[in-house]
This record gives structure tokens, C-alpha cells and sequence, in this order.
């Protein structure tokens, strides 16, 4: 089984001498705006094997000579796989952390050291707990102290440092405002370990761990950003793309406050690691025309051309040879012969991918259109990693392939429970209570399990305390029911509506289990049984909690296992996005039009998700509802496609294939 298939999207589009080039030369010319060293890897696993092996080598030389090795660590999930590589390490290669000691990089607070949430017991899950590092040599700042003794402990925490001879490597995550530890914007180079406020958007970015924002502490304990700049090494990790925008900034970005990790272009031996989905901001990967000759693609080209637009504000017929030559991209006047046919040629492609017919147009002539003519009508199966990510994302194209009378199944992949507020099941049970004594008043079980269940929520279950199994099930059903109310809304028939309970997500916490061969048979299963023509899968590589991402996954390595099969030689996969961003133009290869009216009913279909609404967790840092989110993403697409020269519709849904 093939577990991580979505890692190599990206590199399937992106030429390796953009992200790994063959000489140093090659390296100095694409990188010569990047002000830290910067180093791309194919995968999150492949980058926390590099270091590390760096941090391996350290140990086992400073062992040689008798040495501390002294590592500043963190938690979250920048880490993971560095601390993964290590763990294997330590049991397969014999590595041992008997002369390592470790200084944590924070602590929020307040927090009682015992809290699950606590950095410090992250890092001992994920790390202290598999290897063999002596307790002794485990130190971090203790978040449960009173307020009045904080200044006193960060002095002693940073004379400890000193004591052991400082950092030798120190690993940091980069956050969603460009903090490095939780030194926020506002903090100086010459800041030192300090408590400090931390501010909206980290405090949304930390909800996903403390399950609610309100939960959240207010404040951490934090080296300062002159403690970490102190540290002989460092590796500053940043994985997925929703980090590609700050990465930018902080790679080719001036020096700022506003940005503290901009303050490691300071320093003489940090490397930022990443892999190319987070990378794809920087100019080697998003704009290599400007610092090498490019390897021209009708891709790459695209997006060259769009970039150009929105640089000069432009539709794309308006360009002239002129623009090309002022603007770094002479070479395809060379390989065109003039600004004109690269623009017809362009032009084209864009019209090409829209599309009111997702399942193709019968009886038509399908040369430049998206998706085949026949067969008509056509099976398609949905996948939907919530029970509302169909509507959110493709809720316009899921109507449309309805109304053409179209087979259309949808296959909810996890229950969703855990985004359920224990209000809305305490509301449940008032309704189920409320119906029980109406009509089955002598009824004695149903009202001990309602009262039950009620008891857990109200009154027993603790701030980190896990779902009950029946609780787990009832805010499952409640989704279930609003999914259906989705889907009939849709048009769907009921016999085709799928609900998986992928095994992996059912483990009532926000983190979640392992892919495993049972989720895929579950995939199989299904797909086996329908023999679709085209499938629908979420491609939210960004996805700040991970579920889309497995999900994807789970259906890329189902589809690995089932590509032999003779049915499969008619399928095609489309891959869709919404929760968190859009697919960039110059990737869109099907563009669904949405009139207002079809806008209007996508969102009525969303709006059938009420548990979703305003008090549903994980929407990150965009407080927009996902009505908003959707509508303002489907019309930004269609103002993108207005301004290069192309037809004005109200909204568009798009969509990027994958071939496997």
C-alpha cells in the first residue's frame, strides 16, 4: 500500500532543477533571491531524514569525544518526522541519547505540566518516551508557575542553557505569522526568554490541539529570539503549502519585526527545510523564469502568462512583444516568434478548460473540452473527506452532474464527529427526549441513555477528556442526518449516498490514526461496486488538521491498487479543493461555471450543515463561515478569468486531474 501518493502532486509539474539542482553553480543562480539557505525535498519524510541525520552525526561525534550534545526542541507538527527518523534510528542503528541533553523552546501558560496539551509532553509522546535520553538531561520552562516568579525562572532557564555550553542544534517551526518559538510580531532580535501574549492568530492556530480557542492559554514562556540565534545550528522546518506565503516572506523577504523569523537571515548557519508544496512561493518554483532558463511547459506557460497579466493589469490578448522582453520572459517570444501567438495559444487553453457539461456533452465534439463525450450518462463517485466537504467545494458541479442525469454516488469518508459542539448533541437529546415521551411514553431504556449521555456532557466530562463511544456515534448520526439533507436537496437518490467511518478517524481525539489497509478496502469496496467513470477527490494539500490529506491518500492508493483493473482504463480522477484555498489558474484544466441562481443553491445546500455553522471548530485563521468562504473563492475564480480576457460568470468551481 502506498501511503503518501498526494506528496508527489506537485512533483509531477515541477522540474527537479528548480528544487534540486545538479551543481552548486545552478544553485547560486535560482536561489539568488533566497537570504537563508533553503532546502527542498520531495517529501516531509524525506526532509526530516536529512535532519536528522545531522543531528545523528552531532550526537555520535560529540559521544566520540565525551561530549553534551545540547538540542533545542519543539513541538507541533513541523517536527514529527524528524523525530520519526530518530526514533527509527535509535532502535534500528543503535543510536543512543545518553549524552544528549535537551532545552524545549516553550511553554504555554498558564498550564499544569501534567496537561496532554503541554509542549513539553507533546515532545515526550512523539520522542523523550522511545529513546533513551535521561530524564535528567529533560528541561523546559514550567508554564504552571506563578506569575510573580516567571522573570526569575526565564533567567535561571537561560543561565542553564549557558551552563551546558548553549544550543548546538536547535530545530524550530515556523508559525502562520512568521513566529519563530512564540516570539510574535512586535519582537526584536535582541529579545531573551521572556512571557509573552500570544496573539489571535496563534492562539487560532494552537485551538486545533486545545480542540476550542477559549481553551487556549493566553500566554507562553519563550527563548527570545537572541537565545535562538545564539544556537550553533539551526533548522527551521516548515511542511504542506499552507505555509508557502510566510515561507516567501521570510526567505526573500527584508528584515522586519513583523516577521521575527526574518531575523535568521542573520545567521550563519541556518537552513530552512521544506518540501516543494510549501517552497511553491518562492521565486525558483513559482516564477523560474525570472532567475534561469525555464523548462517551458503548456503549464509553466500558463502561469507565466497569468502572472504577467495581473502584473500589468492586462487581458491576456492586450500583451505585446514589448511586455515579454520587459518583464523576463523574452524566451518564449523566441520560441513562439511573437507576443501574438503565444497569447491565441494561451487564450485558448483557459477558454478550453470551462465547461457547463463536468460529465461531458453528449453528442458533441469533445476535442477541446475538459471532460469525454461518452460514455453517456456516466457513473461518478464523490469523495468527500467530511460530510460536507462535497457541498462546500464542488457543490455547483455535484447539482450539475445530477441535472444531467448522471449516476452520481457521494462517499463521506469520515464520520466528523469531533466537529460536532457537545451543544448541539445536548439539543439532540432534548428532541429524541422530547419525541420519546410523545409517542412511546412506557419507553424506560431510551431515556437512561439519553440521561446518560447527558450526564457525560454536562456534568463528567473533564476539559481533555475523549468522547464516549456514544457520544461519538450520536454526533456522527447528527451529521449523517444533515449530510442526506444535503444530499436530497441535491437531487441524489438515498441508495446513493455512502457513509465509509474510515477506521483511521474514529479515535475520538483530534489526532488521528495511521492509514491502514482497512481504510482502503473500505475505498476499494466501493469503487468496485460502482465501476465509475469519473471520481471526485478532495486535493487540499494545505489542510491544517490532516483529515483531507488522508483521505486523499486513501483514495490515491485504492485507485494504485485498482489501476490494472480493466473498468479503471475509462476512469478519470478529478481532483477539487475549498476548504482552504483554490487551485492556481495555470493548473485548472476543468472550469464549471456557476450562473447566480446555481450559487444560491450550493449555498443552500451548505447552509443544511447547521452543527457547521458558526460554532464549528478547525476554520483556522478565516472566520468567513464556509458559505462565505466558498462563494467569495467561486467568484474570485470567476473575476480571475474576467480580468485575463475571458467570459464574466457569477462564480467557478474548479478542478485538476490526476493521472495515475
Amino acid at each position: 500500500m502506498k501511503h503518501n501518493l498526494s506528496s508527489q502532486i506537485v512533483l509531477h509539474r515541477i522540474p527537479r532543477k528548480y528544487y534540486r539542482p545538479d551543481n552548486a553553480l545552478e544553485l547560486s543562480g535560482i536561489s539568488r533571491f533566497e537570504k537563508i539557505k533553503v532546502n527542498i525535498s520531495g517529501t516531509p519524510a524525506e526532509g526530516g531524514e536529512t535532519i536528522a541525520r545531522e543531528i545523528a552525526a552531532l550526537i555520535r561525534r560529540k559521544a566520540k569525544r565525551r561530549e553534551t550534545c545540547v538540542l533545542g526542541l519543539n513541538s507541533g507538527r513541523s517536527p514529527i518526522e524528524v523525530y520519526e527518523a530518530l526514533v527509527r534510528m535509535h532502535r534500528e542503528e543503535g543510536l543512543s541519547f545518553a549524552n544528549v541533553v535537551v532545552f524545549n523552546l516553550f511553554e504555554y501558560y498558564p498550564l499544569d505540566s501534567s496537561a496532554a496539551q503541554s509542549c513539553l509532553n507533546q515532545i515526550r509522546r512523539m520522542f523523550f518516551d522511545l529513546v533513551d535520553i535521561p530524564a535528567g538531561n529533560i528541561f523546559s520552562p514550567d508554564g504552571s508557575l506563578p506569575q510573580g516568579e516567571i522573570v526569575q525562572h526565564c533567567a535561571e532557564y537561560e543561565q542553564r542553557i549557558e551552563d551546558y555550553g548553549g544550543i548546538d542544534y536547535q530545530i524550530l517551526g515556523i508559525g502562520p505569522n512568521g513566529n519563530i518559538g512564540f516570539n510574535e510580531p512586535g519582537s526584536q532580535a535582541a529579545s531573551r526568554t521572556r512571557l509573552i501574549l500570544l496573539d489571535s492568530v496563534s492562539r487560532k492556530e494552537a485551538a486545533r490541539l486545545f480542540g476550542t480557542i477559549d481553551k487556549v492559554p493566553r500566554g507562553a514562556i519563550t527563548l527570545g529570539v537572541s537565545n535562538i540565534l545564539k544556537s550553533r545550528r539551526i533548522a527551521l522546518i516548515a511542511w504542506d503549502e499552507s505555509k508557502s506565503d510566510i515561507i516567501k516572506t521570510i526567505v526573500e523577504g527584508s528584515m522586519s519585526d513583523q516577521c521575527p523569523a526574518t531575523f535568521l537571515q542573520m545567521h550563519e548557519n541556518a537552513t530552512l527545510f521544506t518540501d516543494v508544496h510549501s517552497a511553491g512561493s518562492l521565486t525558483r518554483i513559482s516564477r523560474p523564469w525570472l532567475v534561469t532558463s525555464c523548462e517551458w511547459n503548456d503549464t509553466l506557460i500558463r502561469r507565466a502568462i497569468v502572472w504577467l497579466c495581473q502584473r500589468l493589469e492586462k487581458p491576456i490578448l492586450k500583451l505585446t512583444n514589448k511586455d515579454y522582453n520587459e518583464n523576463g520572459l523574452s524566451e518564449l517570444l523566441a520560441l513562439y516568434g511573437s507576443a501574438y501567438n503565444v497569447n491565441i495559444k494561451v487564450f485558448n487553453d483557459l477558454q478550453h478548460t470551462i465547461t457547463g457539461w463536468p460529465g461531458g456533452k453528449p453528442d458533441a465534439d469533445d476535442s477541446n473540452r475538459p471532460e469525454r463525450a461518452v460514455p453517456y450518462p456516466k457513473r461518478v463517485v464523490v469523495f468527500s473527506p467530511h460530510p460536507d466537504d462535497d457541498v462546500i467545494s464542488m457543490g455547483g458541479t455535484l447539482k450539475r452532474l445530477v441535472d444531467q442525469h448522471h449516476d452520481v454516488h457521494v462517499c463521506y469518508e469520515t464520520s466528523g464527529n469531533i466537529a460536532v459542539d457537545d451543544d448541539e448533541i445536548i439539543r439532540f437529546i432534548s428532541f429524541v427526549r422530547g419525541f420519546q415521551e410523545m409517542f412511546d411514553p412506557q419507553n424506560c431504556l431510551i431515556p437512561e441513555k439519553l440521561d446518560e449521555i447527558r450526564r457525560f456532557l454536562m456534568e463528567e466530562k473533564g476539559e481533555n477528556d475523549v468522547d464516549t463511544l456514544d457520544v461519538r456515534r450520536l454526533k456522527g448520526l447528527l451529521r449523517r442526518g444533515e449530510a442526506s439533507a444535503a444530499c436530497r436537496y441535491m437531487g441524489l437518490k438515498p441508495d446513493n449516498v455512502h457513509f465509509l467511518n474510515l477506521p483511521f478517524y474514529e479515535t475520538g481525539t483530534i489526532k488521528k490514526g495511521d492509514l491502514t489497509e482497512r481504510d482502503i478496502e473500505i475505498i476499494k469496496a466501493v469503487l468496485a461496486d460502482v465501476h465509475p467513470h469519473q471520481i471526485y477527490v478532495a486535493g487540499d494539500l494545505a489542510d491544517p488538521h490532516g483529515t483531507h490529506r488522508v483521505c486523499l491518500d486513501a483514495v490515491l492508493a485504492a485507485i494504485d491498487e485498482m489501476k490494472g483493473e480493466e473498468w479503471m482504463q475509462d476512469c478519470r480522477v478529478w481532483m477539487y479543493r475549498g476548504a482552504w484555498m483554490e487551485w492556481e489558474i495555470d493548473h485548472i484544466e476543468m472550469a464549471v461555471p456557476l450562473s447566480p441562481e446555481e450559487l444560491r443553491s450550493k449555498r443552500n445546500a451548505i447552509l443544511k450543515h447547521q452543527s457547521q455553522m458558526e460554532g464549528a471548530p478547525f476554520l483556522g485563521g478565516d472566520e468567513r463561515l464556509f458559505w462565505q468562504r466558498a462563494e467569495e473563492r467561486n467568484k474570485a475564480t470567476a473575476d480571475l478569468y474576467n480580468r485575463l480576457g475571458l467570459a464574466a460568470y457569477e462564480a467557478i468551481e474548479a478542478f485538476v486531474r490526476y493521472k495515475f
